[in-house]
Order: structure tokens, then C-alpha cells, then sequence
């Protein structure tokens, strides 16, 4: 029950020791500012990673050509691997089941387009229809590539934002020429991208308009996929480092490449990239949390310390409660309600204190890997009660002595 003598004394008690109750209390809000401002940047990272990632399709896997290192079946090291539409088309043959998305591009780097009076170079990429999904393409006007396009050749051309702002400026670019290499190409859709200016300064044609207008036959550069998604993340993970390595050897054994040659072709696995990123994430957050925790306890510490010193310097009061009848609960009760009132009170001035400064600052936070440093509320105030449990018992141990001091002992402390 509600018992204001208890309250008055407890505030007079505190009145009489500002200071050290203030330096008590900033150590508990202190424990509990700081784990709250350390998770927070802990899902600031995994927002900054999942972004990051939200660039391309999360499950893509890339495998690029490039120059033999190593000597091999009579080659000599120095060839340049030039992939051919038959490798693509073998790869869909084995493993059609297992893809979701996939397309052979063809890149033009430094690619000199224009309209009119105004020009720029870009990057021009001849690929497939699935390529607007692989690369998390989204149409803000139009359509993007069809196979249509590619079964006849079409001169056509899906331009990225920052490609349409710089040569048409104001005007409508849909169904409008543009000069590739002095070559007309229409245009048929405009597309954002999640990676920004750099992905927006593009242009895609279908890959069989590009091998035909800009030379190579039947060669191109890349390949990208993304795979159907299994039950779990790690099944997904080890699905793509098995189609990785198929993929590898047989196009090694197809263009005579050493097995050990590593610098033949290029790969890279986005779902392993994750993997690793959120693996690094998860044990930065576990360090976050034992440091703040350390910072918790060592405030809980100092409410004991406390406790005791209050419990010593009022031994003489407390012989003599006992000796007018007070009983041993109503000792410790009188010690925990200032323990509890003290935690609580600091705590949760520390919770709301870095709360508010998450939700002020954070969504003004965007650096590299940091996005929006945030905490969920109900864990944060989960903790909060923690703390005041772990200072109840941080205050009972000294109760508990006070309980058991005798009177006549008490009575004799000087």
C-alpha cells in the first residue's frame, strides 16, 4: 500500500544527500543511455547493409570474363575469355529449376550518346528482359527490354534517369531518338535505381542489338543470375556457392582455363557478401550489448555501495525501530523503496533521454553503412525493468544486513 511517511522519508533522505544520489542515479542513466545509443547504431548498420545490398537483387551472383594467368593445355597465359551465347544457354539447359532470373550483358563502357545538341558518355549494357529485375530497375516511365526486342533486333533503348535529365532536359524523352555512337535508338522507357546517380547514368539495349550494331557476334562479358529462394537463408547460401562453383568449372573446362587459374574469370555472390555483413552486424551488436551491460552493472554496483552506506550511517536509527517493534520486513522494505525509487527514476530518465535523441538525430543520420540508427521501444523499456529488478536485488543484500542488526549493538554505534 501507498504509505506517504515512507515517501517523505525516502525524499528526505535524498535531500540530505544530493550529490551522492545525483552521482548514483547518472551512473544507472548513464548504463542505460549508453546501451540504448549503442544498439541503436547497431540496426543503424543493418539498415545502412540492407540498403547497401537493396542496390542489386539480394541473391544475384555475377561471373565476369577476364585475362588467363596461367599456362595451361598448350595456351599460354594472357588470353583474353570471351563468353559466347552457347555457354549461356548450356547453363540454362542444367540449371532452368533452379534460376529465377538471369541475363548475359554485353558492356559498352565510355559510350558517347546524345540528342540534339546535347551528348555525354555513358554506360551502355546490351542485356535481357530480366536484367530490370536483377538490377532492381524501376520504370518511371514506359517499359523496359522484351524478348520481342531481342528475338528482332530492336534499336531500342531504356535510359536511366540522370542519362534523360542531362540530354532531354525538360522535354518528354518517350519514343524519341537518341544517337548511340552516331547509331538512332529509340527510346521506349526511362528507370530510377536504388545505387543512385552512378546506376541511373545507363542505358540498356537488348544484348542481340548490341552484339550485331557494335561487333563481337555472339560474345559478351558477364553473366548475372539470381536463384529461386530455399527454405532457409543458409540453404540459399550454400545453394549459391554450388551453382557458383558448377557454373566455374564449366565454363573453365569450355575455354581451356587452368582450375587454378583465379584470375580467368571474376565472380562475385551477393547472398555470401550478406552472410558475412550481417554475421559482422550480429557480433557487433553482441559486443554493444556487453558493454552496455558492463555499463549496467557497474551502476547496479554503485546503488549497492549505496545502499550499504545509507544502511551504516543509519544503524543507530534502525536499532531503535527494532527496539519499538518494527519488524525485519518492514527494515528491508524501508531500504528497497529507496534502491527501486532510485534505479527506476534514473533509468528511465536515461531510456527517454536517448530515445528522444534517437528519434531527433536519427533519421538525419545517413553515412556509409549507417542508416537511420534506431531501437526498438519495447526492448529498450524491456531493459529498463530489467534494471530495476537488478537494482531490487542490488538493494536487498544491504536491507537484509540492516534487518538483521541487533538493537543492543545498534544502540551502541557510534
Amino acid at each position: 500500500m501507498f504509505n506517504i511517511e515512507r515517501w517523505q522519508e525516502i525524499f528526505e533522505t535524498i535531500r540530505k544527500n544530493k550529490l551522492r544520489t545525483f552521482l548514483t542515479g547518472l551512473s544507472v542513466a548513464s548504463g542505460i543511455f549508453i546501451l540504448v545509443i549503442l544498439l541503436g547504431f547497431g540496426q543503424g548498420m543493418a539498415n545502412g547493409i540492407e540498403k547497401e545490398f537493396s542496390r542489386n537483387a539480394s541473391n544475384t551472383i555475377w561471373i565476369w570474363s577476364n585475362v588467363t594467368s596461367k599456362e595451361y593445355k598448350g595456351l599460354n597465359p594472357g588470353r583474353r575469355i570471351r563468353f559466347e551465347n552457347e555457354n549461356f544457354q548450356d547453363i540454362l539447359e542444367v540449371h532452368s529449376d533452379d534460376l529465377e532470373y538471369k541475363s548475359p550483358i554485353k558492356a559498352l563502357w565510355q559510350t558517347q550518346i546524345s540528342h540534339k545538341n546535347e551528348s555525354g558518355t555513358y554506360s551502355l549494357e546490351g542485356v535481357y528482359p530480366d536484367f530490370q529485375f536483377i538490377q532492381n530497375a524501376n520504370l518511371v516511365q514506359g517499359r523496359f527490354l522484351n524478348f520481342s526486342d531481342h528475338e528482332n533486333f530492336e534499336k531500342v533503348v531504356a535510359i536511366g534517369i540522370k542519362v534523360k535529365e542531362e540530354l532531354f532536359k525538360n522535354e518528354d524523352p518517350m519514343n524519341k531518338q537518341l544517337q548511340i555512337n552516331g547509331i538512332n535508338f529509340k527510346v521506349i522507357g526511362v528507370f530510377s535505381d536504388p545505387g543512385g546517380e552512378f546506376e541511373e547514368a545507363r542505358a540498356y539495349i537488348p544484348l542481340s542489338t548490341s552484339q550485331r550494331v557494335f561487333g563481337g557476334n555472339n560474345n559478351f562479358n558477364t553473366f548475372s543470375f539470381t536463384l529461386k529462394p530455399q527454405k532457409t537463408f543458409d540453404a540459399s547460401v550454400e545453394a549459391s556457392k554450388n551453382f557458383k562453383s558448377e557454373v566455374e568449372k564449366y565454363l573453365k573446362e569450355t575455354h581451356i582455363i587452368a582450375p587454378d587459374d583465379t584470375r580467368a574469370l571474376g565472380s562475385s555472390n551477393t547472398l555470401e557478401e550478406v552472410k558475412r555483413f550481417y554475421t559482422l552486424t550480429n557480433n557487433i551488436k553482441m559486443f554493444f550489448w556487453f558493454v552496455g551491460i558492463c555499463t549496467i552493472i557497474a551502476g547496479i554496483v554503485g546503488v549497492s555501495n549505496i545502499m550499504l552506506i545509507i544502511v551504516k550511517e543509519r544503524t543507530k536509527e534502525i536499532g531503535i525501530r527494532k527496539a519499538i517493534g518494527a519488524e525485519p520486513w518492514s527494515i528491508i522494505g524501508m531500504i528497497l523503496h529507496e534502491a527501486i525509487f532510485v534505479t527506476a527514476f534514473a533509468g528511465f530518465a536515461g531510456l527517454i533521454f536517448s530515445m528522444g535523441l534517437l528519434e531527433i538525430l536519427g533519421p538525419n543520420v545517413e553515412i556509409d553503412y549507417i542508416i537511420n540508427p534506431s531501437v526498438n521501444f519495447n526492448v529498450a523499456l524491456s531493459t529498463v525493468f530489467l534494471l530495476i529488478i537488478a537494482g531490487t536485488i542490488a538493494g536487498f543484500f544491504p536491507a537484509y544486513k540492516a534487518a538483521k542488526i541487533k538493537p543492543i549493538d545498534a544502540l551502541r554505534e557510534e
